[in-house]
């Protein structure tokens, strides 16, 4: 190991990025006390299927990714991120326990639409931060950490709504609506623990910033949006691997403990995949990840029982800890310091392109073809993407 190596690995992360990992531990323990029982909730007490599944998580997470551009370029524009974090996780943390409330499908489209608007308004500018105030060397560990504590909090979430469910006696309905207890915790965090980086070259004007921007960002970072692109658009939502499961025989209390211990995998994952990206490089551990996404997709396509889906399930995991903190590492290695929010921006915005028309096409394949048929086409967009990130250079 080089000087410059072991210098790294002691190195310490900033206040601000641990204060970040605990709002998002509190948010996912919020969020994932609902995300893995909406697909029952719609099947079970609102009687819609797959291709209502498909068009609001679609919705939902296009247009968080859309306004994802907004929130980074707005950012660089304003030099101030905290702000736009503070609104976005306010906004989610009110709108998302309402869906307890919904007597309809087109009323958790407006819930999930408004929490994905908060969403959308907060995530540039955190990623953004995230990097501003963590040296270069430790931005991988930084974004791994993070997304270790996000993963923490998806398994604490399905774990309290599994125990709320089975032990309590509360209906799919109220556990959604006491998911407002940790997003009430998470604004005390942002106040007290949120600290910007005071100094920071100012962004450009909104007409460079669109004109001349991506360019001046440069060809490694277009071909790095380029492959993401093809890769989201067999990315669909991962509540359609819920809803294999369900379709295979798990039970509600079932599929929130699996969810659960999907996040176990990935809160590892993500935080040993960030510091290897700082040592092996970014483009090796995203193509990897890639690779593992397709390998899993193909195995929901071939596999029947339910203990090869759940191991299968459980192996999903590791895709995610290969390629998140090494593709935010990266946009940020890529870019200068005056467009980083705006780099996100569009990072978010690729995969938010693809977002709708990868979850209505995967709804639609299957209510047509069957899953075999959705899970397959997946796989095969994973590969094709995986080839084209050979074409992605450092510069």
């Amino acid at each position: 190991m080089t000087d410059e190596a072991k210098q790294a690995l002691r190195r310490s992360l900033p206040g601000t990025v641990l204060a970040l990992g605990a709002v998002s531990f509190l948010t996912d323990v919020s969020s994932e006390m609902i995300y893995p029982l909406l697909p029952v909730f719609l099947a079970t007490v609102l009687g819609v299927g797959a291709l209502y599944l498909g068009v609001i998580e679609g919705v939902a997470e296009s247009t968080a990714s859309l306004l994802k551009v907004v929130s980074g370029a707005w950012s660089d524009r304003l030099k101030r991120r905290r702000p736009l974090l503070a609104f976005g996780y306010g906004l989610s943390g009110a709108a998302r326990p309402l869906i307890g409330l919904a007597a309809g499908w087109p009323f958790v489209l407006a819930m999930r639409f408004l929490d994905r608007i908060g969403k959308g308004l907060r995530t540039s500018p955190r990623d953004a931060l995230i990097a501003d105030v963590t040296d270069p060397s430790i931005r991988g560990r930084a974004f791994g950490l993070h997304r270790a504590m996000d993963h923490a909090g998806a398994v604490v979430g399905p774990l309290a709504a599994a125990g709320l469910l089975s032990y309590a006696g509360v209906t799919l309905r109220h556990v959604f609506l006491l998911a407002a207890a940790p997003a009430v915790l998470v604004m005390l965090v942002i106040a007290l623990g949120v600290r910007e980086r005071k100094a920071r070259e100012p962004g450009p004007s909104p007409r460079l910033r669109f004109k001349a921007g991506l360019r001046e960002m440069g060809p490694g970072f277009r071909r790095l949006l380029a492959a993401l692109l093809v890769f989201t658009l067999g990315n669909s939502t991962d509540a359609f691997l819920l809803l294999r499961l369900g379709d295979a025989g798990l039970t509600a209390g079932q599929v929130a403990l699996l969810w659960s211990a999907h996040h176990v995998v990935k809160m590892a994952a993500t935080y040993a995949g960030g510091r290897l990206s700082d040592r092996l490089g970014r483009r090796p551990m995203i193509a990897c990840g890639w690779i593992v996404y397709a390998a899993v997709y193909l195995a929901f396509a071939l596999v029947g029982s339910r203990a090869g889906l759940v191991a299968v399930f459980l192996s999903y995991g590791l895709y995610f800890g290969l390629t998140e903190p090494a593709e935010k590492a990266w946009v940020a290695d890529l870019v200068p310091e005056r467009l980083r929010g705006t780099a996100f921006g569009l990072y978010h915005g690729a995969i938010g392109l693809a977002a709708l028309p990868a979850s209505l096409l995967f709804g639609l394949l299957w209510h047509a073809f069957g899953s075999p048929v959705a899970f397959v086409a997946g796989a095969g967009l994973a590969a094709i993407a995986a080839v084209l990130l050979l074409r992605v250079n450092d510069s």
